[in-house]
């Protein structure tokens, strides 16, 4: 039997929810992408979108990858139970992924298992 995924969006403790909020920047195309992506993800886990994913070494975290024009990252982490939490979107504009972007991440990992 197969366990389902459940993908969580972080919130903070004011109720903001920063990745909703990303996703409300981006244009239609974009929104449409990233919510196949999690969709299938939700659906059918994680192994469904490996193309999409990618480790960030040294760090407890992965992204979604939107490639091409739009260079879109969503920054997640596993938790225990098979759930994907949501951290931190951003467009990509180096090749690296800015140490800002993941201190964001960081930041709101901390927060979320703090409470």
């Amino acid at each position: 039997m197969t366990t389902s995924w459940k993908v969580t969006y972080y919130t903070s403790k004011d109720g903001k929810n920063p990745v909703r909020d990303f996703l409300d920047e981006c244009n239609k195309k974009q929104q449409s992408k990233l919510l196949r992506i999690i969709s299938n993800i939700n659906q059918y886990g994680l192994l469904s979108v490996v193309p999409h994913l990618k480790k960030l070494e040294g760090f407890p975290f992965w992204e979604i990858k939107i490639l091409g024009r739009d260079n879109i990252r969503v920054i997640y982490t596993v938790m225990i139970g098979q759930e994907v939490l949501l951290l931190h979107g951003f467009f990509k504009k180096s090749q690296k992924t800015p140490l800002s972007e993941i201190s964001i991440s960081m930041k709101r990992y901390k927060e979320w298992i703090d409470n």
